[in-house]
């Protein structure tokens, strides 16, 4: 994902400094060449000696010191790297790149930067919830900076709140999209994933069986195509992608209210309903567990079922609706597997559905998938879910680019 790519990562003064060795692993795991450059603070907290084991490469920690490079390795640095990553991401070095105070290795090349900067902060609570911070923060992403984190926890300090540092394998798989083609920048896109469940009584329910990968990974590369992302997933044990909204709900009821009023509350490009929707529900959920037989009667014999809403249709059929995708998980192949689609695609009114044999997709790392639609065909697969899902935005890409955009 990362062949190539240089990246000059900034290790600053704090503990969580020592993830930031697991963060270069996996940066030089997908292809990059990484270079450390370790303020002297950060260098009290793991060894320049750690980060040239783990990249090959001389970790700076001076502006002074010969090196490989040449006698100035802010400047050489800043030519060459594609990409700057500060992590840890410090109160201090936050304010000295906000100012453009430039007095050691890392802040003067922080101020001769040319190459996209991402900062992925950790500090005490109070210290990121201060005024100067959220100046400093606010104006670094005016000027183009993204941040990742911090998120919420148990700091070193023992205090709880914002602060702590956004895990390495995250940053990684953030930094893996981020040179992605930009095919959806600008495009709001809402992304339904996982199984519903319903409820018989507060121990009985039925569901579908679904990971949610698929979805989760669509979820993963719509915001590496640029896209603002929203989540609709149902109870999955997975975790949301950096910097996409997730909304968890349980029903299919509570899966299409959320759907509705996202819809409802702002402009929508593109909805990929992935998610394994029940089709049915109990007519009333007992409020104590059912007994098993009632005077020797089984009890659950006598459910009364409803049917929930369908909300690929619902979505399909409102007015000026988005490009609109659908999955169909079959127990077919080939000519069968596209008819059924096919028939699918038209009776929900979606721009395209993706098919699958779902004897093979269910939780599985892969998958062979279908894109039909009313009178198309494409094959893709078998390949990673992730890579199934840069197929499908692709296709949806050419669909999007034929229509105005959502205002």
């Amino acid at each position: 994902m990362l062949q190539g790519k240089r990246i000059t990562l900034i290790v600053t003064g704090g503990i969580a400094a020592f993830k930031s060795c697991e963060a270069a692993r996996l940066l030089m795991k997908s292809g990059a060449e990484v270079t450390a450059v370790l303020t002297e603070h950060a260098a009290e907290f793991v060894t320049p000696l750690t980060f040239e084991a783990l990249t090959g490469r001389p970790a700076l920690t001076t502006e002074w010191a010969k090196h490989p490079g040449g006698p100035m390795p802010h400047i050489d640095l800043a030519r060459t790297s594609d990409l700057i990553l500060v992590m840890p991401a410090t109160a201090n070095i936050i304010a000295k790149a906000a100012h453009g105070i430039a007095d050691d290795l890392a802040s003067t090349l922080l101020a001769a930067r040319r190459s996209p900067v991402i900062f992925v902060p950790a500090m005490n609570e109070a210290m990121w919830k201060a005024p100067a911070a959220a100046r400093n923060v606010e104006a670094l992403r005016l000027d183009g900076a993204v941040f990742l984190g911090p998120v919420p926890g148990l700091q070193a300090c023992g205090d709880k709140g914002p602060g702590r540092m956004m895990e390495p394998r995250e940053v990684a798989e953030f930094i893996e999209g981020f040179f992605a083609p930009k095919v959806l920048a600008g495009r709001r896109v809402l992304i339904t994933a996982g199984p519903t469940y319903e409820a018989i009584d507060p121990v009985r329910g039925i569901t579908n069986r679904s990971s949610g990968r698929q979805g989760f990974a669509l979820a993963r590369a719509a915001r590496d195509a640029g896209a603002e992302v929203t989540l609709v997933a149902g109870p999955v044990s997975l975790s949301a992608p950096v910097n996409v909204r997730r909304i968890d709900v349980v029903s299919a009821r509570e899966m299409d209210a959320a759907v509705q009023e996202e819809l409802d509350g702002g402009p929508c490009d593109l909805f990929i309903g992935v998610a394994a929707v029940a089709d049915w529900r109990p007519g009333a959920v007992a409020e104590r567990k059912l007994k098993k037989t009632v005077m020797g009667v089984p009890a659950l014999a006598d459910l009364i079922w409803v049917e929930n809403p369908d909300v690929l249709t619902r979505v399909g059929t409102r007015p000026n609706p988005p490009v609109t995708i659908g999955f169909a998980a079959e127990t077919a192949e080939g000519a069968v597997l596209t008819a059924f689609a096919r028939e699918k695609c038209m009776r929900k009114h979606a721009s395209f559905i993706v098919a699958n044999d779902a004897r093979r997709a269910l939780n599985a790392d892969t998958n062979e998938i279908r894109i039909v639609g009313p009178d198309s065909e494409r094959v893709f697969g078998p390949a990673t879910k992730l890579e199934c899902a840069h197929f499908i935005l692709e296709c949806a890409a050419e669909l999007l680019a034929k229509r105005p955009r959502q205002v």
